[in-house]
């Protein structure tokens, strides 16, 4: 009975870690283009740095067939966007002032951080 406990805390902490503590690797701006995957129940890269002042746009491709992952809220720059599965879409971050702005899906269970400087 002890090792059915102790695989349910681990499984526990797994879906902790995969939700809430998971951070993909950063990417900095590239030639002018980011692309961002949303697959397996996260987006990736999920932290982006981009430059401040200037329009951005930022391509996202949903491979993830989750309805959760179909939209994309960044409510600091009032952003709704809806992904559809297997299609890139274009959006385009405004001319922003420096600083962190979070973004998620409707549920927040797809976690990433928009870095502007």
């Amino acid at each position: 009975m002890m090792w059915i406990n102790l695989a349910g805390f681990g499984l526990i902490l797994l879906i902790i870690w995969w939700f809430w503590m998971y951070k993909s690797p950063n990417v900095a701006m590239q030639d002018g283009a980011v692309e961002i995957v949303v697959k397996d129940g996260v987006y990736q890269p999920s932290t982006i740095k981009i430059a401040a002042n200037k329009d951005t746009a930022i391509t996202f491709t949903r491979l993830d067939a989750s309805s959760c992952s179909e939209t994309l809220l960044i409510p600091d720059l009032e952003i709704n966007a809806t992904l559809p599965l297997n299609k890139k879409v274009s959006v385009t971050i405004p001319a922003s002032l420096p600083g962190r702005y979070p973004f998620h899906c409707q549920m927040k269970m797809y976690l990433g951080e928009l870095i502007v400087e």
